[in-house]
C-alpha cells in the first residue's frame, strides 16, 4: 500500500474489549512506514563472537533511509558495541527499570543507557513475562518510564500456544497493549513487536498470512483505543523463528512492518533479512 491508499481492517471472531465488537471494521488512512529490523541477540555471545557480529554488520552497507536496523547484545556488551558499531545500526538494551536510580540491584535505568549511547530498549519480552513475572502493568510503566527519559522503546506482545489453540490470540495481545496504551501518552517511540510465543526459538513460524491477520488486529486495537493517526504510522513488527528463507514473504505483507529477529540476528544470515523489503 502506498502512502496515499486508505485500507480497511475487518478483524473477525470474538474480540474481547477494548475493542467493542466482535467484527470491527475501522478504516484509516496509510502512512508510509520505514521497515524496521531488530537483532536480539539475548543471553548469548562472547568478546570474541560479538567482534564478529560488529564487524559482520560494519561491512553491511544497506540504505538507512529504507530500513532501521537496530541490535540488542546482552547488557555487559553495550558498550563496547555501540563504541565499535557503525552510527547507522541502533543499539538497544534487552530491559530497563523505571527509575534513574536506587537500590534496585541487578537493574539498569534509562538515564545509564542513554549516557552509554544506547537509544532503544526492548521491553515486555515473552521470556521476560514468563521467566521474571513481568506483569502487564509492570510492562506499561517501564514502557511510559523509558520513554519520558528519552529511550525508544520496541514494546512486545504476544501469545502461548495454548492461548492461540483457544482462540485468546486477540484476546491476549490487546490486553498487553492496552496495559502501555494506559501509560503511554505518545506512540511517536514506540514499535510494536507481536511474537507469538509458540514461534520464539523452535522452528516453527506463523504464516504470512496469520501474521498480516494479527497484525491488522493490533492495528485496529490502536485505531479503536488511542488514534487512527496512531494505528497508521506505528510500525508493527513481526518475531519468531524469522530467517533468510521466510522474510521476504513475511516483509510483503501490508501491515508487517520488519522483524524482531533472534537467534538468525546472530548469523550472517541478519544481512539478508536487513534486505528483506529492499
Amino acid at each position: 500500500l502506498s502512502s496515499s491508499e486508505t485500507a480497511t481492517y475487518r478483524v473477525s471472531g470474538d474480540l474481547e474489549p477494548p475493542f467493542s465488537a466482535s467484527n470491527l471494521r475501522i478504516t484509516i488512512a496509510m502512512s508510509g512506514r520505514k521497515f524496521f529490523v531488530g537483532g536480539n541477540w539475548k543471553m548469548n555471545g562472547s568478546k570474541e563472537s560479538v567482534s564478529t557480529l560488529v564487524s559482520m554488520l560494519n561491512g553491511h552497507d544497506f540504505p538507512a533511509d529504507k530500513v532501521d536496523v537496530v541490535v540488542s547484545p546482552p547488557s555487559i556488551y553495550l558498550g563496547s558495541v555501540r563504541a565499535d558499531l557503525k552510527a547507522a545500526v541502533g543499539v538497544a538494551s534487552q530491559n530497563c527499570w523505571k527509575a534513574e536510580k536506587g537500590a534496585f540491584t541487578g537493574e539498569l535505568s534509562p538515564q545509564m543507557l542513554l549516557d552509554n549511547g544506547v537509544t532503544w530498549v526492548i521491553l515486555g519480552h515473552s521470556e521476560r513475562r514468563a521467566i521474571f513475572q513481568e506483569s502487564d502493568a509492570l510492562v506499561g510503566e517501564k514502557c511510559a518510564f523509558a520513554l519520558a527519559s528519552g529511550l525508544k522503546v520496541i514494546a512486545c506482545c504476544g501469545e502461548t500456544l495454548a492461548e492461540r489453540e483457544a482462540g485468546e490470540t486477540l484476546a491476549v495481545v490487546s490486553r498487553q497493549l492496552a496495559a502501555v496504551a494506559q501509560c503511554v501518552p505518545s506512540w511517536t517511540d514506540v514499535v510494536v513487536a507481536y511474537e507469538p510465543v509458540w514461534a520464539i526459538g523452535t522452528g516453527k513460524v506463523a504464516t504470512p498470512e496469520q501474521a498480516q491477520d494479527t497484525h491488522a488486529a493490533i492495528r485496529a486495537f490502536l485505531a479503536e483505543t488511542v488514534s487512527a493517526d496512531v494505528a497508521s504510522q506505528t510500525r508493527i513488527i513481526y518475531g519468531g523463528s524469522v530467517n533468510a528463507k521466510n522474510c521476504a514473504e513475511l516483509g510483503k505483507k501490508a501491515d508487517v512492518d520488519g522483524f524482531l529477529v533472534g537467534g538468525a540476528s546472530l548469523k550472517p544470515e541478519f544481512t539478508t533479512i536487513i534486505n528483506a523489503r529492499l
